[in-house]
């Protein structure tokens, strides 16, 4: 059996080089981290397990520089997105990061992909063509 880890890292957790050290040296299989590029601070969308939306949402690091880090530090742990939300990046950069990440890392890098849950997320970004002079802050005018 292959036992991984998923964690939300942010700026008040353990360092993304010790976690990615401590799981390696006691045997898991892998480290996943999720993307929360930014989290508006106008937002409808219902947190899905119910109530306040817990605060790490909002301060999650960047997973393709947290796992660069990890694979650093690291020779056999795998490496992964748990999930990349895909339509918030530039194709061409994400393919970049990715291709980048998978080869530095000997090859431990599995991107996971998803949409994700939060509307609002996802219309604020680069690749949705907001924010611009049509974006409100609330929705689109």
């Amino acid at each position: 059996m292959r036992i991984s880890v998923t964690i939300f890292l942010t700026d008040e957790t353990i360092t993304p080089t010790r976690l990615a050290r401590e799981l390696e040296e006691r045997g898991f299989a892998g480290l996943y981290l999720p993307e929360h590029t930014h989290i508006p601070v106008e937002r409808t969308t219902p947190y899905p397990a119910g109530g306040d939306l817990p605060p790490e949402y909002g301060r999650t690091l960047d997973p393709f520089v947290a796992l660069g880090q990890a694979a650093a530090v690291t020779g056999t742990l795998g490496l992964g997105t748990g999930i990349t939300l895909v339509a918030q990046h530039d194709p061409i950069d994400l393919a970049k990061q990715i291709a980048t990440l998978d080869h530095l890392s000997g090859g431990r890098f599995t991107l996971g992909l998803g949409f994700g849950w939060n509307v609002e997320e996802a219309a604020t970004t680069a690749s949705s063509g907001a924010p611009d002079a049509s974006w409100s802050g609330t929705g689109w005018r």
